[in-house]
């Protein structure tokens, strides 16, 4: 008798429908904009990221046309190895120069900024101080760092600085890192509090300022949201 090992598959599978908890991937029938084709059907769209409208901006269309034209569809290898091409370190001068910071690093996805950053600042041997509602690509990127996580709780400075007290000792160094605009609550960290917490216990600070920027770009207040920081992160950039 064969045994089927993958009958697991379907059975999870079959309890997650059972539950409503199946995601099926919606399909957009049309370029990311405030209205859009999805499943077939005209929707107002609620869920993406396009926060300034930019994804379908005919400046930004224009723009791609010609950088395939001058650098094809990709530079076919990682970054590390063959793939920066002048455009990126461009891209990246003009991020850096953008948020007034000394560089900035293009990467695909916040989540991938939450990793870049955190595991080379710290390691097994260090601490890092985690906001209870931080987002879960931060608690991801912390994982893989293999330091020792503690959380505060949510935006609670004294919680933070009692733990700070207890923990850091133990270790080698401390990083804490938040959210500066949290994303599901809309609700701001205290950073002015928190900076000036790790300033006097040599902690090493990050704000992951993906939401601060998209909401607050065209104010130009996201910059001031991670002034004080000693690493920053972004989705798609990184300090």
């Amino acid at each position: 008798m064969t045994i089927d090992k993958f009958a697991f598959i379907a059975e999870e599978m079959n309890r997650l429908r059972e539950a409503s908890l199946l995601n099926a991937p919606r399909t957009m029938g049309s370029p990311a904009d405030a209205w859009m084709t999805v499943d077939g059907k005209r929707v107002l769209n609620f869920c993406a990221n396009n926060y300034l409208g930019l994804a379908n901006h005919p400046r930004l269309k224009e723009a791609a046309k010609a950088a395939i034209d001058r650098w094809g569809a990709g530079p076919a290898a990682v970054r590390t190895l063959a793939g920066t091409q002048a455009l990126h370190l461009e891209l990246e001068e003009r991020l850096a120069r953008f948020k007034g910071v000394e560089s900035a690093l293009f990467v695909g996805s916040g989540f991938v900024a939450n990793q870049a950053v955190l595991a080379p600042l710290v390691g097994r041997e260090d601490v890092i101080f985690s906001d209870r509602l931080n987002h879960a690509s931060i608690i991801d990127g912390a994982r893989l760092s293999g330091a020792k996580i503690v959380v505060y709780e949510h935006n609670d400075v004294a919680d933070c600085e009692a733990k700070v007290k207890e923990q850091l000792p133990n270790f080698r160094r401390g990083l804490l890192v938040t959210d500066g605009v949290f994303s599901m609550d809309g609700d701001i960290a205290p950073l002015d509090k928190l900076t000036e917490l790790a300033g006097r216990h040599g902690l090493i600070t990050m704000v992951d300022g993906r939401t601060a920027r998209a909401c607050w770009a065209a104010a130009g207040a996201a910059s001031s949201i991670t002034s004080g920081c000693t690493a920053c992160s972004t989705s798609r950039s990184a300090r």
